[in-house]
C-alpha cells in the first residue's frame, strides 16, 4: 500500500462584500494511504476524452477535519486535483473517492477558521 503527503482543500461559501458571496477554500496536508489506484477515460464526442479516476484514498485525519468534512472539495493526486466524489469515515480515517479533476478556485488566506 502506497503511502501519501497530500493536500485536502475544504470549501465554503462567504460574503466577503455586501450582497456578494464566493467560495473560499482552506488548504490543509494530511497523511494517508492508497488504498485503490485507478484511471479512467470517459468516451465522450471531445476530441480528448475527459481524465477520471475511482482512487481511493485512505487519510487520517485530525478533528478539525472530522468536523468539517461536509466542506471537503477535493484533493491533490499525482499532481492534479481532483473532486472527491464520495466519502466515509472511519474514524481516525477519512476514506474519499476521487472523481473529475477539479478546476475550481484554491486556497486564499480568509475563509474557514482552521488552526
Amino acid at each position: 500500500m502506497a503511502k501519501i503527503y497530500s493536500v485536502i482543500g475544504f470549501g465554503g461559501t462567504v460574503e466577503t462584500r455586501p450582497g456578494v458571496r464566493e467560495d473560499v477554500i482552506r488548504e490543509r496536508k494530511f497523511f494517508g494511504d492508497v488504498l485503490y489506484p485507478s484511471r479512467q477515460f470517459r468516451e465522450s464526442d471531445k476530441v480528448n476524452a475527459d481524465a477520471y479516476t475511482g482512487t481511493q484514498l485512505s487519510f487520517v485525519i485530525d478533528d478539525w477535519a472530522a468536523e468539517n468534512i461536509f466542506a471537503i472539495r477535493f484533493v491533490e493526486w499525482h499532481g492534479e486535483m481532483w473532486f472527491v466524489k464520495s466519502l466515509s469515515v472511519e474514524r481516525p480515517r477519512l476514506i474519499l473517492r476521487l472523481g473529475d479533476v477539479y478546476n475550481g478556485p484554491r486556497a486564499t488566506n480568509t475563509g474557514i477558521n482552521a488552526p
